[in-house]
């Protein structure tokens, strides 16, 4: 299989959440009235950079503030913690206090990463706020629909608040302990598999390996594995197919190469299909919610005319489908690909 650096607009802009989105988010309690806004966290007078315990650059800040600021701004983030974990029930930040807030401008949302500490047991969490981005939210939606997994996120206007995902970072996964002994390399060859078939059908891109976790549940005879997206900046903005495809980002080649030494063709196609056949479980019993974010997303802008275009050009040939070129916005592919996946199931 081929490995090529694929090329991402690392520039994507910040698509405001429209109208049709704002009552979508209403509709299904994703919308949240917070006493601090992703606007007071920019309130810092400078930062200061976050190394890791071997002294490497991180890409996170710690920013620093004002001190008639901090007191607001920490038993806001409180409140907020509150709100995402237990609909907005105080008790549970009784004892709770703010350790840490990090900044990173890497990223497309410019991300506050938040460790709260709980100051009974020393046990911590993390969530983030983050600048509110359709796209990045549509790709949430589609995730807690389409995926086996659940996500926990809240919007207000021009702020989003996401929930910790954990697990081993991708990149970390594959470089320390892919190939610890107990491990079952036919398992974790499986899952990747599938999350590619997800990524494909969902249009998901710049799935590399830091932009994944594993999560690893040890069960009664074996360790069950499953790759998770935690970064949804890439939902559906970009125009060439192969950034939806983890298979052909160099960062991932060890899981190429474990799938390639571990299945075979028939094998792969079976745990595509496997996937494909989740997913159709999950469309019909999901119908409602789905046509709802549909709709929501027809006065939405969510990339660029022209990306749109190439995609689906590139999607007629691939699928040697013409059904590709009538497709007017991304979410309208998404469509027509989850529309392909139920008649192959039904085959």
């Amino acid at each position: 299989m081929e490995i090529e650096d694929v090329k991402i607009s690392r520039k994507k802009p910040i698509f405001a959440v429209g109208e049709g989105l704002h009552k979508y988010l209403r509709l299904y309690q994703r919308d949240a009235k917070l006493p601090i806004t992703y606007k007071d966290l920019l309130s810092f007078t400078e930062t200061i950079p976050v190394l890791d315990k071997y002294g490497n650059d991180t890409f996170w800040e710690t920013p620093l503030y004002p001190p008639y600021l901090i007191d607001h701004l920490y038993e806001g983030l409180k409140v907020i913690y509150a709100k995402l974990k237990a609909s907005g029930n105080t008790r549970i930040v009784q004892h709770k206090y703010i350790d840490r807030v990090e900044y990173c401008a890497f990223g497309n949302t410019r991300p506050f990463r938040i460790r709260i500490v709980n100051r009974l047991n020393d046990v911590y969490d993390y969530f983030y706020i983050k600048q509110a981005d359709a796209s990045r939210i549509y790709g949430l939606e589609l995730e807690e629909i389409l995926s086996p997994n659940q996500v926990n996120y809240m919007v207000d206007n021009e702020t989003l608040v996401e929930e910790h995902i954990v697990g081993i970072p991708g990149d970390t996964f594959a470089k320390q302990r892919m190939y610890t002994p107990d491990y079952n390399l036919t398992r974790i060859s499986k899952e990747f598999v599938k999350f590619n078939e997800r990524c494909i059908i969902t249009l998901l891109g710049d799935m590399r390996a830091y932009n994944f976790v594993v999560q690893i549940t040890p069960d009664f005879d074996d360790f069950q594995f499953r790759i998770r997206a935690i970064d949804f900046d890439q939902q559906f903005y970009e125009g060439n197919p192969k950034v939806y495809m983890p298979q052909f980002f160099k960062e991932n080649f060890p899981y190429v190469k474990l799938s390639m030494e571990h299945l075979t063709e028939k094998t792969v196609s079976q745990y595509q299909q496997e996937e494909r056949s989740s997913i159709v479980h999950r469309v019909r019993s999901e119908r409602h919610r789905i046509a709802d974010l549909r709709d929501a997303s027809k006065t939405q802008q969510l990339s660029t005319e022209e990306n749109i275009k190439q995609l689906r050009e590139a999607y007629a040939i691939s699928h040697s489908s013409e059904q590709y070129l009538k497709c007017k916005s991304m979410t309208d592919i998404v469509e027509l690909n989850v529309k392909n996946v139920i008649r192959q199931v039904q085959l």
